[in-house]
């Protein structure tokens, strides 16, 4: 069990333990009451774009579904004439002054989530510690960008922002505590910074009180790594071609049961390796009687053919890529809340 599946149990189990980490928690939520006191009244600067800027968040640690969302909300601004870019902190990555994600940067430069949405959106994508410095770095480079979407951004104030997009997943709210007590980052009930706020569930049902719209998983199919990095699409013939091989399951994601649950229910029969979220691959994770993996592409970014070929010679490597399909209707309650895309 990985040191935060292990806290989540606490959070989950109650305890000695969770009792113990009540105190602060308490003081997280009072800290984070401050701050946005100080936000509000404008003691704490909020940063203004020239364009729209969506923030996508959540209000619980660890793998909500942020980036699918992202990428799927990219995808639907495009269709609706929209030349969106992304904004993200670049978790894993080097430094915190602003930079570009290009198809050539490294995931430890730049970080694997942003390196993924650069190659799956085919946008531009800025990095930095400051999100409200990332997002003015890319507008300056990429001006006829005319949105932009902030991937992790909820908790950032200093961004100004025209929409939050507060994803849950099955979690809910958990144990209903902050941080470490429990899994929240902020109250469940905490006043939106945007004109506009919307509830996404990355889930089957709603898991809070709070009114909101369920998006769709699904696994988009198959393809082996170096097809993945010569941008060959999964498909779901390779998919169903693994099913009744032994197979090892590995993510380093933040719910990684959630990606083993999903290759059960597609019929794949697989062994699981838990890792940690970002986990970096330095060193391949496998032991070495396994023959055939299956990763998310979030492992896949930080895994280059070649290595494993020098290294592991005879193993291969399957990517399958987890999408997330968002309501018709919550696409038009943002759409509506932007307004018109710009005219051409």
């Amino acid at each position: 069990m990985t040191p935060a599946a292990r806290l989540e149990a606490v959070w989950r189990d109650g305890g000695p333990a969770q009792w113990a980490l009540r105190p602060l928690g308490g003081l997280h939520q009072a800290l984070v009451g401050l701050r946005r006191v100080l936000y509000r009244r404008g003691w704490k600067a909020t940063v203004r774009l020239p364009c729209p800027v969506i923030v996508v968040g959540n209000r619980v640690a660890g793998g909500a579904g942020k980036t699918p969302t992202t990428l799927a909300l990219v995808n639907a601004l495009q269709q609706a004439g929209w030349r969106p870019g992304i904004v993200s902190r670049g978790h894993g990555g080097q430094g915190t002054a602003p930079r570009p994600v290009r198809a050539d940067s490294v995931a430890t430069t730049v970080g694997d989530e942003p390196l993924l949405m650069q190659r799956r959106a085919a946008v531009p994508v800025w990095v930095g510690g400051d999100r409200a410095a990332a997002a003015h770095a890319l507008r300056a480079a990429h001006p006829d960008v005319d949105v932009l979407v902030c991937d992790d951004g909820l908790q950032h104030l200093r961004l100004g922002r025209d929409i939050e997009i507060v994803v849950f997943d099955e979690r809910g709210a958990g144990n209903g505590w902050l941080l470490p007590a429990g899994p929240l980052r902020e109250p469940i009930d905490a006043p939106a910074a945007a004109p506009h706020q919307f509830v996404l569930y990355n889930a089957a049902q709603p898991s809070t009180a709070l009114p909101g719209d369920c998006a769709t998983r699904q696994l988009a199919g198959a393809v082996d790594l170096a097809g993945w990095w010569a941008g060959a699409p999964a498909t779901a013939a390779q998919l169903a071609a693994l099913r009744g091989r032994h197979l090892l399951a590995s993510a380093g994601i933040g719910q990684p049961r959630r990606f083993f649950d999903a290759l059960r229910a597609a019929g794949l029969t697989i062994d699981t390796l838990a890792l940690e979220d970002h986990h970096d691959h330095a060193r391949l994770p496998w032991p070495q009687e396994a023959r055939e993996v299956v990763v998310t592409e979030k492992d896949a970014i930080k895994l280059d053919p070649r290595r494993l070929a020098a290294e592991r010679p005879g193993l291969r490597v399957w990517v399958v890529p987890l999408v997330l399909v968002l309501p018709p209707a919550f696409i038009g309650r943002v759409l509506d809340a932007l307004g018109p895309a710009p005219a051409r």
